[in-house]
């Protein structure tokens, strides 16, 4: 074979640089390594500083000491002793063993004198000082476990206490909402006696009734709409004369203030006599019945229809119909009192005013009111505080999700709002027809599938998409039921006392009735006579 010429071969490797070069490569990688070592072992200094502080903090929390972390500690001996034979001493009692729990209970005591006298001296305790009590201890529990007082055993009576314990709570729970509910229902004997002592005067003084017909002469007052219209329907006058008085005492402008109150028959004369002995700083008060509006019948209301229902008479006012398992709660026939349903009706309760604030009975308010007439609620009907900064209040909570009406009309996750303090644009309700939209969901929850009980699952309904949101401090709840934040309660304008523990019941909440009884005169001959206090 011919060879390649010298200028035509192959160049021979450089052996000697690659190997040179491998090895700077590997010297440039320990360095990095050196490098990033020495920096975690400046970080991990600090973390674990820190760590120790907090690990002492922990310990000085449980008043842990080091020598209770010794494998050895007798007094962690004597402490995890305790502890099990504590759980024995139960045991036993359920057993009705009573002999050998006092045993228990004379051991505990025992153990737990030695543990104190040690940490009194600030010495840790010695073998030979704690062994007595120790094997005394250790004794008792294996006596323990020869009764057969072992874990098993424990776990099984202690889930058999847990779940009788559960059904005795729940009892009990029962019964207390039951109470409650009653106690909330009932009408005072000092407000009996109220109602009473002004129907008697409002028949047996006849300058009361020339005094209230002046009043009425002021007819063009009542529907002049550049005055702030107010609105209540209540049949309790005390709690309807400190909103109004409260209203008034905190007005720029109490002059401009007119009450609209409606209230039922049977405290029809009350109310006119009270309101009529009593003046408000200038503010005026109309007194209406709804027994007087001819277009309220059962061809129109359904309400009024349903209350011709047997079967709903008999859910409501009987508790025997339906589902027996139902809460008391949902059985209230207060819930279809047309005062509680009037608030759908307002419009044609007050047909020559264009805006009025509606307001419940059980509310204080607390600052001037006039600069909600000049909200603009952007073509909405209603203007109201939401409240679901929590779960709770959305549309979920309220309504019948499962049944496909509901579920096909309206987001669950909906934010709910509050009755009790609303502006409503009586312009745009008429516009829109949101009566005629009460009316449709009324009727279709004749059988009560789409809601329960209650004005504010229809008004969430028949309020759809028409709401314009408040600044909370317009309207703060939460009084009657639960702890409201202070802060909260000194920037509301309107205090709600929604739920039970309303401020005029012996079951009001003591921290909160002070808000309300401020606006409340006892000093009043009649509350005095009625043993107001």
């Amino acid at each position: 074979m011919r060879r390649r010429g010298p200028d035509f071969r192959r160049p021979v490797r450089r052996r000697i640089s690659n190997v040179v070069w491998w090895t700077l490569c590997g010297i440039v990688v320990l360095f990095f390594i050196f490098v990033l070592s020495k920096e975690s072992q400046i970080e991990s200094r600090p973390t674990i500083a820190r760590r120790s502080e907090r690990l002492d903090k922990i310990m000085e929390g449980l008043n842990i000491t080091d020598e209770m972390l010794n494998a050895d500690s007798v007094t962690r001996q004597l402490t995890d002793q305790i502890s099990l034979a504590k759980a024995f001493v139960v045991i036993a009692k359920e057993s009705n063993n009573l002999q050998f729990a006092w045993e228990l209970s004379a051991q505990i005591r025992n153990s737990q004198a030695l543990l104190s006298n040690a940490a009194t001296r600030r010495t840790p305790l010695s073998t030979r000082e704690s062994e007595t009590a120790i094997r005394d201890m250790a004794l008792l529990l294996f006596q323990a476990q020869q009764l057969h007082y072992d874990s098993a055993t424990m776990i099984m009576r202690l889930k058999a206490k847990i779940q009788a314990l559960e059904e005795q709570m729940s009892s009990v729970s029962e019964k207390s909402s039951k109470y409650g509910q009653i106690a909330a229902e009932e009408v005072p004997k000092s407000l009996y006696c109220l109602g009473v002592r002004l129907t008697t005067e409002w028949f047996g003084n006849l300058n009361l009734q020339r005094k209230l017909k002046e009043r009425k002469q002021m007819e063009a007052t009542l529907k002049d709409n550049s005055l702030y219209h107010f609105c209540v329907f209540s049949d309790n006058i005390l709690a309807t004369s400190v909103v109004v008085n409260s209203t008034a005492l905190n007005s720029k402008n109490p002059e401009k203030v007119v009450f609209h109150l409606v209230t039922d028959e049977i405290n029809y004369s009350a109310m006119k006599a009270w309101f009529a002995i009593n003046s408000f700083r200038g503010v005026t008060v109309v007194v209406q019945k709804f027994e007087d509006f001819k277009w309220l019948n059962a061809s129109y209301v359904p309400v009024l229809k349903q209350l011709q229902d047997s079967e709903t008479q008999s859910y409501y006012f009987s508790g025997s119909g339906g589902d027996g398992r139902t809460p008391i709660k949902f059985r209230n026939p207060k819930y279809l009192s047309m005062l509680n349903h009037l608030r759908f009706y307002i419009p044609e309760v007050f047909p020559a005013l264009k805006k009025v604030v509606f307001l419940d009975d059980d509310v204080v308010v607390r600052n001037d009111l006039s600069a909600l007439f000049s909200i603009d609620l952007n073509g909405n009907v209603n203007g109201a505080v939401e409240t679901c900064m929590e779960t709770f209040h959305r549309y979920h909570k309220y309504l019948n999700y499962s049944h496909p009406l509901i579920r096909s009309h309206f987001d669950p996750d909906a934010c709910g709002w509050a009755f009790g303090m609303n502006v409503f644009d009586l312009v745009e309700w008429r516009k829109r027809n949101v009566t005629g939209i009460y009316h449709y969901w009324q009727e279709k929850n004749v059988d009560r599938t789409l809601w329960k009980l209650g004005t504010l699952p229809p008004g969430l309904l028949t309020f759809y998409g028409l709401t314009e949101p408040l600044n909370p401090s317009w309207h703060v709840l939460g009084l009657g039921y639960t702890n409201v934040d202070p802060q909260l309660i000194e920037k509301g304008a309107v205090l709600h006392f929604n739920g039970n523990s309303k401020p005029w019941l012996k079951i009001g909440m003591e921290k909160y009735k002070p808000l309300w009884e401020k606006y409340v005169d006892y000093t009043h001959p009649l509350l005095q006579q009625c043993n107001f206090h």
